[in-house]
């Protein structure tokens, strides 16, 4: 087994620790580049990784616009030099003040927002302010987004309003067919009612920004349109199982054995405060105990089960996938940087941190 993931140093780093190696993600950025055909098609989302210096890899790659979903993330990306950004997020009441408040502090910057109703029409009409935005549109999510069926109308709203529209958002993250011509199949039916949209609202020349890590290739095909994966960068355990795309897992966990419970009983430092376990199923992988099963996860413990847990002792490290990145990230103030098997230093997780006024 490639142990990619070990590093020589390990006892110099408490644990539970989250860990990005640069390599791996400056390699993800660019096949994220190449399916895309160019960098300026990309407008990737902030919220896998929230801390300056992977933005900073994506500039110097030429990727300039990106997508985010809390001010936190949106702040960061105007301090680190970001050229256009989308708060892809419905932004309600004083979170308007305080992005108003951004896009003034920050004026060189283009900043949007979504919208997908009547009512944040109003509101945004409150602040009288000319804000840019995108109608977010439901192609089958049924999370955020207008039917495209009513979205003509809504976008009349946004022409009689103050509001200065921009383009068109559409998100399907709830794609997941395994089999890529299933998937494909399925984002094209999400997107069976665009064309006519656009004609409709003679739109063909707005700005379209368009899928996830999963679904952006399918729409890479689509020259018209931009794309927004995020996962991507550091990829996960979880988005590992589709085959077909060509990113590498780029993040770990790292974890120590504190007790052994129990014959065949493994209790690791690696509680839900150090990884998302929002999943049904186990919230992360130990490539080196590939038969581990969870048995016991609370707030700073995990019990594995594993036929080799004879073989470790107390004060053992052990490495974890996590099945979910993007919130696992959010639950760490650094990231300990790996480099040639070596921690080397911590990058800041920056917009972890939540805005409150």
């Amino acid at each position: 087994m490639n142990q990619w993931f070990k590093i020589s140093n390990a006892n110099e780093l408490l644990s539970p620790a989250l860990l990005f190696y640069p390599n791996r993600i400056d390699a993800n950025i660019d096949r994220m580049i190449s399916i895309a055909g160019s960098a300026q098609r990309l407008r990737p989302h902030s919220k896998t990784y929230k801390c300056r210096e992977i933005i900073e890899m994506q500039l110097a790659k030429g990727i300039r616009k990106f997508k985010c979903a809390t001010l936190a993330e949106a702040q960061l990306l105007a301090e680190s030099g970001a050229s256009e950004i989308l708060l892809a997020y419905p932004i309600i009441g004083p979170a308007q003040d305080r992005l108003v408040a951004l896009t003034k502090q920050y004026s060189r910057i283009k900043f949007a927002v979504l919208l997908d109703h009547q009512e944040h029409i109003a509101q945004w009409g409150q602040r009288g302010v000319s804000m840019s935005v995108f109608i977010d549109l439901d192609v089958g999510m049924h999370r955020t987004g207008i039917e495209t069926e009513a979205a003509t109308k809504l976008f009349k709203q946004v022409q009689q309003s103050d509001l200065s529209f921009q383009g068109w958002h559409a998100y399907d993250g709830h794609l997941r067919q395994s089999a890529p011509e299933e998937r494909s199949k399925a984002t094209q039916i999400g997107m069976a009612g665009l064309d006519a949209l656009l004609e409709q609202t003679q739109t063909q020349s707005a700005e379209i920004v368009c899928g996830g890590s999963i679904t952006f290739p399918i729409h890479a095909r689509h020259p018209e349109r931009q794309l927004s994966p995020g996962t991507t960068l550091l990829w996960d355990y979880g988005y590992s199982q589709f085959t077909d795309l060509p990113f590498d897992i780029a993040a770990c966990l790292f974890t120590r054995v504190i007790s052994k419970p129990g014959q065949g009983l493994l209790c690791l430092d690696l509680g839900h405060k150090a990884v998302a376990s929002e999943t049904k199923g186990a919230p992360v992988y130990f490539p080196q105990l590939a038969d581990a099963a969870i048995t016991t996860h609370s707030e700073e413990h995990m019990v594995v089960r594993t036929t080799q847990a004879d073989q470790w002792n107390i004060g053992d490290v052990l490495y974890g996938w996590p099945w979910h990145i993007c919130p696992t990230v959010a639950l760490h103030q650094q990231a300990g940087i790996v480099t040639n098997h070596r921690l080397n230093s911590f990058w800041e997780i920056t917009a972890r941190h939540r805005i409150y006024q």
